[in-house]
């Protein structure tokens, strides 16, 4: 089913049937963007680095490509205002960036600095005019999916893109146990991964070229708009800026820390990039799992409300990575590990999911892209800032140490309980700081339609325990285990005449 170049220009009317087609196409592509992403970017792009001979400092400025990259986003702006043909500018992005992954396969090959300079070059590029495409996707789709199915299309494409990871990412931690570490093998392996990525890339490209566009509104009379006329009304709008600076606050935190998560387990724990790939792989089951319940809530709740429930335990979990470094035993370091990948995994889909929407949804409709695009910007500068940080001062805190002596005694005598604090467990320490502090912000976001997070929390367990019962094969539980309503009343009607009775022989005494 090919169409000509021409099928990629706006249309003037978009009918429901096929805003419904596109909605259904936007799954679809899901399965192949995801499926170049799951074999380029997270643990294959640090372990492909690492295989390279990166560095600790590169490591940090790979992690930092996607983010600052897309500082593009702002000229990017006026290039979809200007040309106000935001598939095109999607899909011939895509389909040129996607060709760097090819470049980034053949650099396998090769060894000394000349091969990662170019693997980092490839990164930035692919990254960059994946940032112009993003900032005319985004716009495009707020304006093609209804504001209330918003939860559901995107909970059903993040469900997609999470299962491929899933399926991708046990395949990848197989091949690479069966792979030596420097081994030409492994050589061949991440050519073979990157190159797949590049073939996934250009099909999704295509399916993307059959999505409809809804035209923008047509421009105001006179001269194009100019950049900075554009990100003052953003800047302008209160609720907005109190979001931006959440978003700020909460990408330095993720970021000073989780980009270098591969490289604590490897380096410092001292196990393979096969377990790394096994913890991923639990991340990705437990995102799965929990997504189309975030999904449900967020439609039903708001955002915010599930935002400042998930972004918590993800933060807790980050700060709960020094455990690992405490415990001896590699058994209790590895299942310690695999819970907070539960956690991170199940707190992550919501917060992922959650954040897109209330960004959208604060946008004005047909005027979207510079609030997308500035939340953008601040996205780029904080997460961009926080790993290149990360990685300049990993020598020095390398070279430092904490320790911190617990001691507990009873009759039995003293147990010493120590802390020790070393290299990247002050990252998640930081992290959790700086997390905690973007939570506050949140508090001061308004989002139409929320509710008190206290509130959602006792309609999801009150969920909880009706499934709880309808799973329970014990039939007398249910019978045993419910209140019945009118219990708490009578005893209430019961303690009021007590004590009216109480009164009264005290008034005759």
């Amino acid at each position: 089913m090919s169409q000509p170049m021409a099928s990629l220009a706006p249309q003037d009317h978009v009918s429901e049937e096929e805003c419904a087609r596109g909605l259904r196409l936007l799954v679809v592509e899901a399965a192949f963007s995801g499926g170049g992403g799951a074999l380029t970017s997270g643990v294959i792009l640090a372990a492909f680095a690492l295989h390279l001979g990166a560095s600790n400092a590169m490591i940090g400025i790979l992690a930092s490509a996607p983010f600052l990259a897309q500082l593009l986003q702002l000229p990017a702006i006026l290039l979809v205002e200007r040309l106000r043909q935001r598939k095109r500018i999607a899909v011939l992005s895509s389909v040129v960036g996607r060709l760097m992954l090819g470049v980034m396969a053949a650099t396998a090959f090769f060894t000394g600095m000349t091969p990662l300079l170019v693997f980092l070059g490839a990164q930035f590029v692919l990254c960059g005019l994946g940032a112009v495409g993003s900032c005319a996707w985004n716009a495009w789709l707020r304006d093609l999916a209804p504001e209330k199915q918003l939860g559901q299309v995107f909970a059903r494409r993040t469900a997609w893109v999470t299962a491929i990871n899933l399926i991708l990412g046990l395949t990848a931690a197989f091949a690479l146990d069966t792979t030596g570490e420097g081994s030409p093998q492994r050589d061949i392996l991440f050519a073979c991964m990157f190159a797949a990525g590049c073939v996934t890339g250009l099909i999704s490209a295509r399916i993307v070229s059959h999505m409809p566009e809804p035209a923008m509104p047509p421009p105001a009379d006179g001269p194009a708009p100019r950049l900075r006329a554009l990100l003052v009304q953003p800047l302008r709008d209160g609720n907005f800026r109190q979001l931006l600076v959440f978003i700020g606050s909460w990408q330095f935190a993720v970021n000073l820390a989780t980009p270098f998560f591969t490289v604590f387990i490897v380096k410092q724990l001292g196990f393979d990039i096969g377990l790394v790939m096994i913890l991923n792989v639990v991340s990705q089951i437990a995102n799965i799992l929990a997504l189309r319940f975030w999904g449900r809530l967020s439609d039903r709740f708001a955002n915010k409300p599930v935002l400042a429930v998930c972004a918590p335990v993800y933060i807790l979990s980050i700060v709960g990575m020094i455990g690992a470094s405490q415990l001896g035993d590699p058994d209790l370091v590895t299942g310690w590990l695999v819970l907070l990948h539960v956690f991170m995994g199940a707190a992550v889909a919501g917060v992922t999911l959650t954040a897109t929407n209330i960004a959208l949804k604060l946008s004005p409709r047909g005027s979207a892209t510079a609030y997308i695009a500035v939340s953008a910007t601040v996205t780029a500068v904080a997460a961009g800032i926080a790993p290149i940080l990360g990685g300049l001062l990993a020598d020095f805190f390398t070279e430092r140490k904490l320790e911190l002596l617990l001691s507990w005694t009873n009759p039995r005598g003293v147990f010493d309980f120590p802390l020790i604090l070393t290299s990247w467990d002050f990252y998640f320490l930081l992290a959790g700081l700086f997390g905690f502090y973007a939570m506050h912000r949140l508090t001061l976001v308004a989002e139409q339609g929320e509710i008190e997070p206290r509130e959602m929390m006792g309609e999801v367990l009150n969920e909880t325990i009706r499934s709880i019962r309808n799973i329970s094969s014990v039939a007398g539980l249910r019978g045993a285990t419910v209140i019945p309503p009118s219990l708490p009343r009578d005893a209430r009607i019961r303690l009021r005449l007590a004590r009216a009775r109480a009164r009264r022989q005290l008034a005759h005494s």
